[in-house]
């Protein structure tokens, strides 16, 4: 009995702070948004990580906030993508714009200082 209850509050935790994220990221949209000269947000996250968890909520949010940036994501385990991007740790938030890296950050669950990142590229 014991060996369940521990399982249980162990995992709970971690399965409600879990990221409901899916890889948004191809090359394709990359390549096409930068094209036409778009502001590109990427967020790399993982899904048992708290504080990409934070991060998601804040930029879905601002995903309706900032109608002329495009936001992609990709779970960090991809290494194909990371290595493409340079991005090696979850949290990282990466603006471009005109094929150029313009801001990147890690970490950051404050809503402001998110935006901010974002408003950098406009």
């Amino acid at each position: 009995m014991k060996k369940i209850l521990i399982v249980i509050f162990i995992l709970i935790p971690f399965y409600s702070l879990s990221a409901e994220k899916k890889t948004t990221f191809t090359l394709e949209k990359f390549n096409k948004a930068q094209e036409d000269g778009k502001v590109v947000v990427i967020n790399s996250w993982n899904k048992f990580c708290s504080t990409c968890a934070k991060q998601v909520k804040i930029l879905d949010e601002a995903e309706g906030k900032f109608k002329n940036v495009v936001f992609l994501s990709f779970e960090q385990n991809n290494e194909v993508i990371a290595n493409l991007l340079n991005i090696d740790y979850w949290t990282t938030i990466a603006v471009y714009k005109n094929n150029k890296e313009i801001a990147r950050e890690m970490g950051l669950t404050n809503k402001d200082k998110i935006y901010s990142l974002i408003k950098k590229g406009i």
